[in-house]
């Protein structure tokens, strides 16, 4: 009924039915993963009014399974990324997979699929960093490129009071700077697409 995919690596399509209603996907080596997918296999549709919760769980020795909520899948999305890099271990919420056994091996932990009702997905509140940036990556860039001039030319400000005169260098005020990351940030958010016009 479900897969799921992680970059690098063979499709997983081997879901383990724990219950009637819930699935599960282990996923060694955990920590070399930034992303996962998970998605409908296209040969069995949700039940009408019905979807898939989708949860990952961090082997925890010091607490057991915490399980996390990252989104849904439904037969109308029948497909999702989910940033899974950015979870912290021991930070979870309420889940349906009550007291499962967690895998053996330490670096091994699951993706779980719940089919729930679509009125009680649309309540649920994923965990924050579990969903995907719809930037792209030249705004993220541009943006990780402001922030980085801005604070290297930030670090040689001194003030004027202890400024040594050099006749051959040309200074600019720091507020100068300011403002035009101040417009160009703006700009982007605008039309990340302005500097083309």
């Amino acid at each position: 009924m479900f897969g799921c995919l992680v970059a690098g690596r063979l499709v997983q399509t081997d879901s383990q039915q724990v219950a009637n209603d819930k699935f599960i996907f282990n996923l060694p080596d955990y920590e070399n993963v930034n992303h996962v997918v998970v998605f409908m296999l296209g040969t069995v549709p949700f039940p009408t009014g019905m979807g898939g919760a989708v949860y990952f769980s961090f082997p925890d020795p010091n607490v057991g399974q915490v399980w996390q909520l990252l989104g849904f899948i439904t037969n109308e999305k029948p497909s999702a990324i989910f940033k899974i890099s950015g979870l912290k271990a021991g930070e979870g919420g309420v889940h349906p997979f009550g007291m499962m056994s967690a895998p053996q091996a330490p670096s091994v932990a699951q993706v779980g699929v719940s089919i729930e009702a679509l009125d009680q997905l649309a309540q649920q509140t994923p965990a924050a960093t579990a969903t995907v940036s719809t930037l792209d990556t030249f705004t993220q860039f541009t943006q990780k490129m402001l922030e980085s001039l801005y604070n290297f030319t930030s670090s040689f400000a001194v003030p004027q009071s202890q400024m040594t005169p050099n006749p051959s260098e040309v200074f600019i005020p720091a507020s100068s700077v300011l403002k035009w990351y101040e417009n160009f940030q703006r700009r982007m958010q605008q039309n990340p697409y302005f500097w083309k016009t």
